[in-house]
C-alpha cells in the first residue's frame, strides 16, 4: 500500500518532467531553427517479495516464477529531433541563410568570445566591426577566408568572417585595353568632309581608375571610300588637355617620364609613299608610282633614276627630325627601308592618324594603310601625347565599320571593351561596395559599382558523427559533448555531401502542434491516473486507521 503512493509519486513526478518538455516545445514552436524534444519513461527497480525456483525432476513439480512488485517510473531519456528539418520562411534578407541537409546534419560554427559552439539559426547580419554575427546573440560567425595573391579560398582553421574590412570595401581599378568604332561612315556626310572632320570621343581608364576622353575626328581622305581617324587630344575628366605636344619640351618630358625613355614609339608611311619587296615608292599625283633611294647622310629620299626632287623624314613618316630631338634628345631614328609590319601609326607633330580603307566593290572595311589587320593599337604611353605611364596600349578594332550610303549621314560610334565579347577591356573605375551575397556553397561575395565582384569569403560548417548527442546551450546553440564527437576547428564546405546554403529563407521549428496537443492530452491522463493511485491508497490507509473503532 505504501509502495503504491511512492510509486504513485514517482509517476507525478515523470508526468510532471513530460510536461515541462512538452510546454518547452510548444513555447518555442516560432524559435528559428528550434528543435522539439521527447521524453521516454523506464521503469524503476522492483521489490523481489520471492526468487524464482525451477522445476524439479524428481518430485515432478514445477518452477515459479519470482515474485516482484515495481517501484514507480523514472524518466529514461530526453531525446532532440536533431535531424528533422523545419519548414522553410522566406524572409528576403540577403543574410538570412537555411540549411538544407543532404546526408548529414549540418551546423554554422559561430564564436562566443571564448570558444566555438554550433547552430541552425542562419539569421546573420554585419556587425560594427564587419563581422558577420548573429543577430540574437551577436556571436560572430566563422568560416575561411580568400587568400590576397590567388584570390581562392583557403580552407584552414575558422576564423570570424569580417567582410566589411577597409581592404574589402573597394575594388581596384582597371585599365582600358580594348576598343572597338562600328558603323556607317558615309563620304557624302558633310562633317566627314569639313576640315575638323567627324568628331567620335572614346572615354577610357588608366591603370588607376582615372577617365579620360580621347577625341578622334574621321575625315574623308579621296573620293574612293578611304578615310583617317586622326587622334585629335586626350582630355582628363575635368576636360583639360594632358599635354600640348607643340609646347612640350626636353625639360617637360623628362620630368614626366625621365631621362631613360625606353618606348618604342611607331610610324606609318604618309599615304603617297609605299614599300614594296623592301623598296620604297612615292604615287605622284597622276597616279605614277617612282622608286626611291635613301641618303643616309641628307636624312632624304631622292628619285632612284636621278630626277631631280627630295623628301624629308617629315614627309615620308609624317614627323620632323625637329620632332625626333624633342620626343628622345635626337637618339631617335626611323628605319628607311620601313618594312610596313607596324604599319599602323602616323605621328604628325600634334596628333596621331589612322588610315582606314574600304573595299570599293561593297564598302567593308578591309584594313588599316593597305593592311589586312582590322583593329589598330594607340600606344598611350607615347611621351609625346601623354603625361604619365598609369596607361595601358588600347587597341582599337575598326572591323565593324563601313563605308556605305546611308542617306548622307554617319552612324560610326566607338566604345571600350572587345569586339567578341564588350564586358573584356572596358577599363573600370575604382569600384565601391554596394552589396554583398552568399551563394548556395556558402561563399560571400561583395558588389561593386564599378562592375566587379569579388569573393570575400566563405561560411564554414560543422557535421557530427552524432549530432543528437549535441547539448543544448540555449540561445539557439549547441555545445560538444562526449557523446557528439569533437570539431576538428577547420569544418567542411556545405556542398561536401550535397548540401547547401539558400539566401534569403530562415528554418523554421521542427515542432508539430498536433502531435504536442496529443502528447499534453496522454501526459495529462497519465497525470490525472497517478494522482488517483495516491488518493486510492489514502482512503485505504483510512480504512486501516478506522479498524481500531
Amino acid at each position: 500500500m505504501m509502495r503504491g503512493m511512492y510509486a504513485g509519486v514517482s509517476g507525478l513526478k515523470t508526468h510532471q518532467t513530460r510536461m515541462d518538455v512538452i510546454g518547452n516545445n510548444i513555447a518555442n514552436v516560432n524559435t528559428v531553427a528550434f528543435k522539439s524534444s521527447s521524453v521516454t519513461f523506464q521503469d524503476m527497480l522492483y521489490q523481489n517479495l520471492s526468487g524464482a525456483s525451477g522445476a524439479n525432476a524428481i518430485t515432478g513439480v514445477g518452477g515459479v516464477n519470482a515474485k516482484q512488485v515495481g517501484l514507480g517510473v523514472t524518466l529514461g531519456a530526453t531525446n532532440i529531433n536533431i535531424t528533422g528539418a523545419g519548414a522553410a520562411e522566406t524572409t528576403g534578407r540577403g543574410f538570412d541563410i537555411r540549411l538544407t541537409d543532404s546526408n548529414s546534419t549540418n551546423f554554422f560554427i559561430v564564436n562566443n568570445g571564448s570558444e566555438n559552439v554550433f547552430t541552425r539559426s542562419g539569421s546573420f547580419y554585419v556587425d560594427g566591426a564587419g563581422n558577420l554575427a548573429m543577430t540574437s546573440t551577436g556571436y560572430t560567425v566563422m568560416g575561411w577566408q580568400v587568400d590576397p595573391v590567388t584570390g581562392e579560398i583557403v580552407k584552414d582553421t575558422v576564423s570570424a568572417l569580417r567582410i566589411m574590412k577597409p581592404e574589402n570595401m573597394t575594388s581596384p581599378p582597371e585599365a582600358t585595353t580594348d576598343a572597338t568604332m562600328s558603323g556607317v561612315i558615309d563620304k557624302n556626310d558633310p562633317d566627314v568632309s569639313s576640315d575638323t572632320g567627324l568628331v567620335k570621343n572614346l572615354n577610357f581608364y588608366d591603370k588607376q581608375g582615372y577617365s579620360y576622353t580621347a577625341r578622334f575626328a574621321i575625315k574623308k581622305v579621296d573620293d574612293n571610300g578611304n578615310f583617317t581617324v586622326e587622334l585629335d587630344s586626350i582630355l582628363d575628366s575635368n576636360g583639360k588637355a594632358i599635354i600640348d605636344a607643340d609646347k612640350a619640351t626636353n625639360a617637360d618630358l623628362e620630368k614626366l617620364f625621365g631621362t631613360q625613355k625606353t618606348q618604342k614609339v611607331e610610324y606609318k608611311l604618309q599615304k603617297s609613299f609605299s614599300v614594296k619587296q623592301g623598296k620604297m615608292y612615292y604615287t605622284d599625283n597622276g597616279g605614277k608610282e617612282h622608286e626611291l633611294k635613301y641618303d643616309n647622310a641628307l636624312q632624304t629620299y631622292t628619285y632612284a633614276d636621278g630626277s631631280p626632287g627630295s623628301f624629308s623624314l617629315k614627309d615620308v613618316y609624317g614627323v620632323s627630325q625637329d620632332m625626333l630631338d624633342r620626343i628622345d634628345n635626337g637618339k631617335t631614328t626611323v628605319d628607311p627601308t620601313f618594312n610596313g609590319v607596324t604599319d599602323t601609326l602616323v605621328i604628325n607633330d600634334t596628333r596621331v592618324a589612322l588610315d582606314l580603307q574600304f573595299s570599293a566593290a561593297d564598302g567593308t572595311f578591309v584594313g588599316i594603310g593597305g593592311g589586312n589587320n582590322p583593329s589598330a593599337i594607340l600606344k598611350l604611353t607615347d611621351p609625346v601625347l601623354f603625361p604619365n605611364n598609369n596607361f595601358e596600349d588600347i587597341t582599337i578594332d575598326f572591323s565593324k565599320t563601313q563605308n556605305t550610303n546611308n542617306g548622307g549621314k554617319s552612324t560610326v560610334s566607338m566604345d571600350t571593351g572587345n569586339v567578341n565579347d564588350k564586358s573584356l577591356g572596358k577599363g573600370k573605375k575604382l569600384g565601391d561596395l554596394i552589396g554583398l551575397f552568399v551563394d548556395n556553397n556558402g561563399k560571400i561575395f561583395g558588389s561593386y559599382d564599378n562592375g566587379n565582384t569579388e569573393l570575400l569569403g566563405q561560411i564554414a560548417v560543422a557535421q557530427f558523427a552524432n549530432a543528437s548527442g549535441l547539448e543544448k546551450l540555449g540561445d539557439n546553440c549547441y555545445g560538444t559533448t562526449l557523446n557528439s564527437g569533437d570539431f576538428d576547428g577547420i569544418g567542411l564546405e556545405v556542398s561536401a555531401d550535397g548540401s547547401k546554403m539558400t539566401s534569403g529563407e530562415l528554418e523554421m521549428s521542427n515542432v508539430d502542434l498536433s502531435q504536442e496537443f496529443t502528447n499534453m492530452i496522454v501526459t495529462q491522463r497519465g497525470f490525472q491516473a497517478n494522482s488517483r493511485i495516491i488518493t486510492t491508497s489514502d482512503t485505504m490507509l483510512e480504512e486501516l486507521v478506522n479498524l481500531k473503532r
